[in-house]
């Protein structure tokens, strides 16, 4: 059965600073400025882990999304909740880095996205609420599948578009890096 969540959570003005709190179902009904965060897990072998969420999610279920993610509850910060999440959704822990901070739009829900990484090649203890399967791809058919998309209507994609844009970034950055260090 599908709920929303009654979690509370911060709601955040346009510079990240708390200017209130509501749960988790109002933040999303009325669209509010709020936190969250995302990792993208690697294997060091050119591989991304990702989640295809939980039928049961009252959001974007059934879609495939980034490794980990999770809101930032009230009166937290992203550097707890990171690996919090990480230890809840997979059940592993290890050393987080720290990529790029995303900004609200309506795309990926109103959130102020901190995004990191992890090396760590498993063996991963999936939360069954909230994964429904977990899959590793090579960067290029990430690549090509977000090509596929953009020629197809969004009613018709099977990744979030939080995701979406999260790998568009991190592809950025990490062909900067490729090419400058």
């Amino acid at each position: 059965m599908k709920t929303v969540s009654t979690e509370l959570l911060d709601i955040v003005d346009d510079e990240d600073q708390v200017i209130g709190s509501a749960t988790r179902g109002e933040i999303h009904q009325q669209a509010l400025m709020h936190r969250s965060v995302h990792i993208i897990v690697l294997d060091g072998k050119g591989r991304v882990l990702l989640q295809k969420r939980s039928m049961q999610k009252d959001q974007c279920a059934g879609m495939w999304d980034t490794s980990c993610a999770g809101h930032v509850e009230s009166g937290h910060s992203y550097a707890e909740t990171a690996p919090r999440e990480l230890q809840e959704e997979l059940g592993i822990d290890g050393p987080l880095h720290q990529l790029f901070k995303m900004h609200p739009t309506k795309d990926n829900g109103q959130e102020f996205a901190l995004v990191y990484t992890i090396e760590h090649a498993g063996p991963f203890t999936p939360a069954v609420d909230e994964i429904d399967e977990l899959k590793w791809y090579s960067f290029e058919e990430v690549d090509n599948w977000l090509h596929r998309l953009s020629s197809i209507s969004i009613d018709q994609h099977d990744l979030t578009s939080g995701f979406m844009e999260i790998w568009r970034q991190y592809r950025e950055h990490h062909e900067y890096r490729e090419h400058h260090v």
